[in-house]
């Protein structure tokens, strides 16, 4: 089990300390149970920035599957793919997606231009790369939302991330920019209900039932999936923000969302397991919002919670991402 550590330890370290601490590594810790629950013979090993204790595993001891956990490398999270493409090179089956689709799902302006290829809706957008002019382009319809082109778990997304001129816009873009060190993209509001869909499978597909986001007490016009409405537990209490199994839809649009994310995941080449943010608006059209490969999987989190309700239970959810690995 490869997964991310805040420092390098020896071979063998039990990061018993760390799976206790329920605030910690509790991804790591209910995985690590689950396949022993599932009889599986597991060695532990995290990654800081240090690749020697990895190769030294594999040529010692070659495991017949990897289950990657890795998120980040050095702290960069955009070197995620980096670690997929490594497992790649080395030739030994691993869990979750593939480089190049870590790498779509990363960059927010190649899996929109994917997505429109294949005629699946999304939001209207422009990246705006470091170093290049920025300007609000006319078919962007106020308000809208700027993010970093390049990030996951929505870092860098917070309620300034909503803008409504033209200069609220170009000061967004630049913060990014100069700030966070990265491009941009910014893309048109979709007002509607925040459904997460997870698909997993690799010729056959399973959609599991969706999640929604409900946000509470947030004004109308603060309804995005902010960093802090996501991780901050005060944050959400306050607004009474929740995640909760998704309520009544309109006649069809469970089969029409269940059918977008299929395709969606087709066109991304998808071979283990998804989650899709989407935007249900009123009209009953569905919109990608973001793919995320590799989702978090922890018993708490959207992808275990929606197995759950379709009557996979948490320890038989592993085994089947150890089994699209094998295949």
């Amino acid at each position: 089990m490869l997964f991310s550590s805040p420092y390098n330890r020896p071979r063998g370290y039990d990061y018993a300390e760390e799976f206790a601490d329920p605030d910690d590594m509790y991804t790591e810790n209910d995985v690590h149970r689950a396949l022993l629950e599932n009889n599986y013979d597991v060695r532990l090993l995290g990654i800081h920035n240090d690749l020697g204790t990895f190769f030294e595993e594999i040529r010692e001891d070659r495991p017949d599957v990897i289950f990657n956990l890795m998120e980040v490398f050095d702290g960069k999270s955009h070197l995620e793919k980096n670690i997929a493409a490594l497992l790649e090179m080395v030739g030994i089956p691993f869990t979750g997606s593939s480089s190049d689709t870590l790498h779509l799902c990363n960059n927010k302006e190649l899996n929109r231009k994917l997505f429109r290829f294949h005629r699946i809706k999304i939001p209207y957008f422009q990246a705006f790369h470091r170093h290049h002019k920025v300007w609000l382009p006319r078919k962007m319809s106020l308000p809208c939302i700027v993010k970093p082109l390049a990030e996951e778990a929505s870092r860098g997304i917070s309620q300034a991330s909503i803008v409504d001129s033209e200069e609220a816009f170009v000061d967004r873009v630049r913060f990014i920019h100069e700030k966070m060190q990265q491009d941009a993209i910014g893309e048109e509001f979709i007002d509607g209900r925040e459904l997460y869909v997870t698909v997993m499978g690799h010729k056959k597909l399973t959609v599991f039932p969706p999640r929604e986001m409900r946000f509470g007490e947030l004004p109308e016009d603060a309804r995005i999936a902010t960093y802090k409405a996501k991780w901050d537990d005060q944050y959400r209490a306050k607004w009474g923000i929740k995640s909760v199994h998704v309520g009544k839809l309109p006649a069809g649009a469970e089969q029409e969302i269940a059918e977008v994310c299929k395709r969606a995941y087709r066109a991304l080449n998808a071979r283990s397991y998804l989650r899709f943010d989407i935007r249900l608006n009123s009209a009953g059209q569905v919109y990608i919002i973001e793919p995320n490969a590799n989702p978090c999987i922890a018993r708490v989190d959207e992808v275990a919670l929606s197995a759950e309700k379709a009557g996979v239970a948490f320890s038989r959810l592993i085994r089947k991402i150890v089994q699209l690995a094998v295949k």
